[in-house]
């Protein structure tokens, strides 16, 4: 994977550079690549490096048009699958809108649990609330819309799905995302005291791992 041509940079104020990628793969393996570059010290001064949904934002960068004209041309491999650390998220699958992602999966609502948390996740990028992380990595044929109706509020360590996308709520919001389960524990998501603040971000691989008792919660 290279995806220089369908990748484009233009600066973005007068120290910013936004480049801008087809897919959340492409954007991902950009991220991962400018990463690489940074800590090799092939990179021009950047102050920090901000991922988005299909974009990648460097900002403090000395010149943005020179910058520009440089990635474009990179040769950028894709993201390998055991590349970056793993995060275990304990999940009991018992969320109000189980039974209706079991409808679109064709499954039994115990069953939810088992398919989503048999697949590796990974962080793609972080926003809407501090500490929430838009993870990649659920097949095509499982993706679910969002709700019609989005609810006033989401508990904090409801485990949700909306299009591509699986998350935990870190704290409690409003959200229109499908709840199949519940983290016991979410407060190690979001911990201003710790060096890195976040628990999941941008490049993190996830692993949702059922605790006790879920299968028969999942089931009443």
């Amino acid at each position: 994977m290279t995806g220089a041509r369908a990748r484009s940079a233009r600066p973005a104020g007068r120290h910013a550079l936004l480049v801008e990628l087809p897919d959340t793969e492409h954007t991902a393996a950009f991220h991962a690549e400018v990463l690489r570059r940074r800590a090799a010290g092939t990179l021009p001064p950047v102050t920090e490096v901000v991922p988005g949904a299909r974009t990648v934002l460097l900002d403090g960068v000395p010149d943005p048009a020179a910058l520009a004209r440089e990635v474009t041309g990179w040769e950028v491999p894709p993201v390998a699958d055991d590349d970056g650390d793993v995060v275990e998220i304990p999940v009991r699958y018992d969320g109000p809108d189980l039974a209706d992602v079991a409808a679109r999966w064709g499954v039994a609502p115990e069953e939810v649990g088992a398919r989503h948390g048999s697949y590796t996740y990974r962080v793609a990028f972080c926003g809407f609330a501090p500490g929430f992380g838009y993870l990649t990595g659920l097949p095509d044929h499982l993706h679910v819309p969002r709700r019609a109706t989005p609810r006033t509020r989401v508990p904090a360590g409801a485990v949700a799905l909306a299009g591509p996308y699986s998350a935990v709520y870190p704290r409690a919001t409003p959200g229109g995302w499908q709840l199949i389960g519940t983290m016991p524990d979410p407060r190690p998501l979001w911990d201003p005291a710790r060096e890195r603040a976040a628990l999941l971000t941008p490049g993190t691989r996830v692993r949702f791992v059922a605790s006790a008792g879920a299968a028969g919660e999942a089931a009443a």
